[in-house]
């Protein structure tokens, strides 16, 4: 590798636009620009984040060797619109429609330049390919199968590959647009009342509360036969959606068709009341969902032979389904990227440009097993904000005592230390804390604290070591992004923490990935003997993850938080 490589990673173009920066084979600092502008998925040009990355790695712009895109946008424009265009005067309708968009994403190099006054290389990657690298090189693993599930990339909704000693091998791509499982699971969150491309994880919370198996009103048909012939599985890698069900690929806005509403029932509005039916329709869609994945993994278990998987994409957030994956016994073990989302592909494409450079050598494959990469306040920054706001506070001298006390108490606790996490997981930084008793602290952080729905669950952060006394998992779960059955005779010591369908969205918390939180929770284990305490990130719905001091001052006083923790002060209401 070229001595003293650096590159610059920028997500932009789509939602959660994001930057990261890499140096030497190592990335060194990631942000997402949500957490700056406030719009949760901004897709605002980031350059709140890219300026931030700048700062933590202490570089200026023209230090940067070279610029990293996440999108292919030349081949975005011939797969997405000129192709389509040809085969179809509908679609050609749609390039007439975007055509100033078509020209942004045709100069976009320009603009990057404009925007950052940059001179020096541009590379565009492959979105899919900034996917599985993202979670390839952080996995630890040597050898792994890669696959990478969302939306819409270049063309295609997903890629396998293959990961050895340090370089990436693409083996299949997934169906093409509109044939998409990320942007069917949107069109369901659209029509359920949700917003999509934001709350489709409040859609697989949902799922558990219905039964997939139930008739349709008025049909003799089950939910999930219906799905099934909605979602056709097809041979080797392919699947297809029903375009007759879909409207997504024709009109804009508009996601499911009118078909669909006939036979399922209009479309509900948010403030309308969640009906069985809404429940059922979510239960089929997220078994619907696993069972095509999971198809597919076995069939790349089979085809390629490899015991370890990483997974990255959109798709890649859905806990549920990497449980069910973990559960499968496919895989030895799983690594799921901790921002599988779009805003971890600025992640892929810094480690593929280093790779671009290192072609002699290959990059070391080594397990991050944190994803703390953004921002980060000096005791002496917090200190003068909590003067400038005129504030009542102390200092603590030994704050994991103190604030486990006030855990066990029942107080709950907004926790912000060190670096911000990088994804949409708040792990022990950016976070909303308490006990995880009794039962009905669930629904009181849901309506009083959180200010969303009921059914919404709560994630345990467990002692790495005590994983095994509470939770049915093989396996570290550092991010949160695998849900996993509850030892049966411990769902009463943490009730607030167990879903309806007693699954748990697990964080394994050790010294080495998160010693300040290990310390606090090990600390309230002593008070309590109880390993585990209930962890949530520390925002509010529709919100992003709190970034700053100043944030989370302000969110503490506008909730019914009791405690807020900065680095050693604390307020107190």
């Amino acid at each position: 590798m070229r001595k003293n490589f650096k590159v610059l990673a920028i997500n932009h173009g789509g939602h959660d636009t994001s930057a990261a920066i890499g140096h030497n084979g190592k990335i060194v600092s990631a942000c997402e620009q949500e957490r700056f502008d406030l719009v949760k998925h901004s897709r605002s040009f980031p350059i709140n984040a890219i300026n931030e990355c700048l700062k933590i790695s202490k570089l200026k712009i023209n230090q940067i060797n070279e610029i990293a895109i996440t999108v292919d946008y030349h081949e975005f424009i011939k797969k997405r619109y000129l192709e389509p265009a040809i085969k179809d005067i509908e679609k050609l309708k749609v390039l007439i429609n975007d055509f100033e968009q078509i020209k942004s994403y045709a100069d976009y190099e320009n603009l990057i330049r404009y925007k950052l006054k940059y001179k020096g290389n541009i590379k565009f990657y492959r979105h899919h390919l900034c996917h599985i690298a993202s979670a390839y090189f952080p996995s630890g693993f040597n050898k792994a199968l890669l696959i990478s599930n969302d939306g819409l990339a270049e063309n295609e909704t997903g890629m396998v590959g293959i990961g050895k000693f340090g370089k990436i091998e693409i083996k299949n791509y997934l169906p093409s647009y509109p044939d998409s499982l990320g942007l069917f699971y949107s069109a369901l969150t659209f029509y359920l009342g949700w917003k999509h491309h934001c709350d489709e994880g409040i859609i697989m919370g949902l799922a558990p509360y219905g039964d997939p198996y139930a008739k349709v009103p008025g049909k003799n048909i089950s939910y999930i036969k219906q799905f099934r012939k909605i979602i056709i599985d097809r041979d080797n890698f392919n699947y297809e959606i029903d375009k007759s069900w879909i409207a997504y690929h024709i009109k804009r806005d508009t996601w499911i068709s009118e078909k669909f509403i006939k036979f399922f029932g209009k479309k509900r509005k948010y403030r309308d009341p969640i009906k069985q039916r809404h429940k059922n329709i979510a239960a089929a869609l997220q078994l619907r969902l696993e069972e095509i994945v999971l198809n597919k993994l076995k069939i790349a278990k089979k085809k390629y032979k490899i015991n370890k998987l990483c997974i990255a994409g959109g798709v890649g957030l859905n806990c549920s389904l990497n449980g069910k994956i973990a559960e499968s016994k496919l895989f030895k073990e799983i690594f799921v990227q901790p921002a599988s989302g779009d805003s971890g592909v600025a992640i892929g494409a810094a480690y593929l440009a280093m790779l671009e450079k290192n072609k002699k050598k290959k990059i070391r494959v080594k397990k991050r097993i944190s994803t703390y990469l953004g921002s980060r306040f000096k005791k002496e920054e917090i200190l003068r904000i909590l003067k400038s706001r005129k504030v009542k506070y102390s200092f603590s001298k030994n704050i994991f005592d103190e604030v486990a006390e006030h855990l066990k108490k029942g107080d709950i606790i907004a926790w912000f230390q060190n670096e911000a996490e990088f994804g949409p997981r708040a792990l022990g930084n950016r976070s909303i804390i308490c006990r995880p008793y009794p039962e009905k602290m669930k629904d009181y952080l849901n309506k009083r604290v959180k200010f969303r729905e009921y059914f919404r669950p709560f994630a345990p952060a467990v002692l790495e070591e005590h994983t095994s006394d509470y939770f049915d998992i093989k396996q570290k779960s550092p991010h949160m992004l695998i849900a996993c059955k509850v030892i049966k005779n411990k769902k009463k010591k943490i009730p607030a923490v167990v879903h309806v369908d007693n699954t748990c969205r697990v964080q394994t918390v050790s010294k080495k990935n998160n010693l300040n939180f290990y310390k606090l929770i090990k600390s309230f284990y002593k008070k309590t003997d109880c390993p585990v305490i209930l962890n949530t990130s520390f925002n509010v719905k529709g919100q992003p993850i709190i970034n700053t001091p100043s944030q989370a001052i302000k969110s503490f006083f506008k909730t019914n938080i009791d405690i807020l923790v900065l680095g050693n002060y604390i307020l107190k209401k």
